[in-house]
């Protein structure tokens, strides 16, 4: 069971997503905020598995609260996923930045949240194909020298990393190449032990920085 922390400022769309997810089989809401700072408040006393936070609230903003429970800093991290209603690059950048294990449009669908908390609560990262390409031509740095991974990706590896890179889920990529998802996430494994990378956030960061995406 995957137990979720819910913070907006908005009573409506706390209520919405509290009905969606605890609609959904092996996820439970186990609490709500209605600001940054009670977010963080709560999620410490309650440890959700993963909590989901909107950019713009009172007193701390997402940005700022993911920070407090997911920055480098903090010795005992929580999954933070980032849900907001604007499309703005650097409020992707700065959740990426600060900790947060996801970023998502408040127009995504129900599959895509889903996913998302479970790519969370798995130690993983997933943001919302509708930003990702255009989050990591913006923000890669293609005069910067990419790390060599310890061992070449193999020609599997090198096709899952370019559809990784382009947003896909592991389901998506799955359907793409023809294989189970369990055989997607053993290669999606495989890439970012080579890499020496923690997500597939960062994996998606290395193939633009090392021009293996179509868009790089």
């Amino acid at each position: 069971m995957i137990r979720v922390l819910v913070a907006d400022d908005q009573e409506p769309v706390r209520t919405g997503l509290r009905m969606l997810l605890d609609a959904q089989p092996g996820i439970k809401v186990v609490g709500e905020a209605s600001d940054g700072a009670e977010a963080v408040r709560l999620a410490r006393e309650v440890r959700p598995d993963v909590a989901l936070l909107d950019i713009r609230m009172p007193r701390l903003d997402g940005i700022e609260a993911t920070a407090l429970l997911a920055g480098p800093d903090v010795p005992d991290p929580l999954a933070v996923v980032v849900i907001t209603t604007f499309d703005l690059d650097e409020y992707v950048y700065g959740a990426l930045r600060a900790g947060a294990k996801g970023f998502l449009l408040k127009g995504a669908s129900p599959h895509l949240l889903v996913e998302a908390l479970h790519a969370a609560a798995n130690g993983d990262a997933l943001i919302s194909p509708r930003v990702t390409t255009r989050l990591l031509a913006e923000f890669a740095r293609p005069s910067r020298r990419p790390r060599q991974p310890v061992a070449p990706l193999s020609e599997r590896e090198e096709q899952v990393l370019a559809l990784l890179a382009s947003g896909l889920t592991n389901d998506e990529i799955g359907a793409r190449l023809y294989l189970s998802r369990g055989t997607i996430k053993t290669h999606v494994g495989g890439i970012l032990t080579k890499l020496g990378v923690r997500n597939r956030v960062e994996a998606a960061m290395w193939a633009y920085e090392s021009g293996r995406h179509p868009s790089a």
